[in-house]
């Protein structure tokens, strides 16, 4: 199997730039062992982790200048990692979160790229019982709902991992998910509330999407 293609991108933040190593399309594929395979991955999806997606792009510029003094922030399914590489630098207390095997690799060499602190990370599924991860004042996320099962598997994930006072923040390009998911995150207990980025200049195309917000009131 031949060696992964890589490539290096800059994004700019105002006068911060975040640097990043992601692979140089969707096109790459490396499961010599069988790891992620074992895990349900298949070829198709396998790179998806490895790009900057648009919502990943706007949930980060949200997280460059969001409130986040004394509060303990989770970024679930966080592929690339592009907006807890922002947090880091803004040296918020950041724990990121995704199921592919390859993640935990990549954000640390992102990390050092932007000599960052190394970011707390756990691989694990939204179905799994974790014990360790403890609960959170702020969980955000990307693009996160493009699966049926994700509703009752994400809505239970963050539920679990929520302080009584927590915010939930996930930007959706419009996946069609959305709506139900939404609906599940009120009867748990939250306000949702969504609006459009105040400003998506820095992406190629408008972005049609929507920053969903919950708070959870008990």
């Amino acid at each position: 199997m031949s060696p992964l293609r890589l490539r290096y991108q800059t994004h700019e933040f105002n006068e911060t730039d975040i640097h990043v190593r992601t692979l140089r399309d969707r096109q790459q594929f490396s499961d010599d062992e069988g790891i992620a395979e074992a895990l349900g991955i298949n070829s198709a999806s396998w790179p998806l982790f490895g790009v900057v997606w648009d919502s990943s792009e706007v949930l980060a510029h949200l997280m460059f200048d969001y409130e986040i003094a004394g509060k303990r922030v989770l970024e679930v399914g966080c592929g690339i990692g592009l907006a807890s590489l922002v947090l880091n630098h803004r040296l918020a207390d950041i724990t990121a979160t995704d199921y592919h095997p390859e993640v935990e690799a990549f954000l640390l060499e992102n990390t050092k790229l932007n000599h960052g602190e190394e970011i707390p990370f756990t691989r694990t599924g939204w179905g799994d019982e974790i014990t360790d991860l403890g609960k959170f004042d702020l969980i955000i996320g990307s693009d996160l709902l493009y699966e049926p099962d994700h509703v009752e598997l994400l809505s239970a994930f963050l539920h679990q991992h929520a302080k009584k006072d927590c915010e939930v923040i996930i930007v959706d390009p419009g996946r069609a998910q959305r709506s139900k998911f939404s609906k599940k995150m009120v009867s748990l207990g939250y306000a949702h509330s969504q609006s459009r980025p105040d400003n998506s200049d820095y992406l190629e195309q408008p972005f049609q999407g929507l920053i969903l917000r919950y708070q959870r009131l008990h």
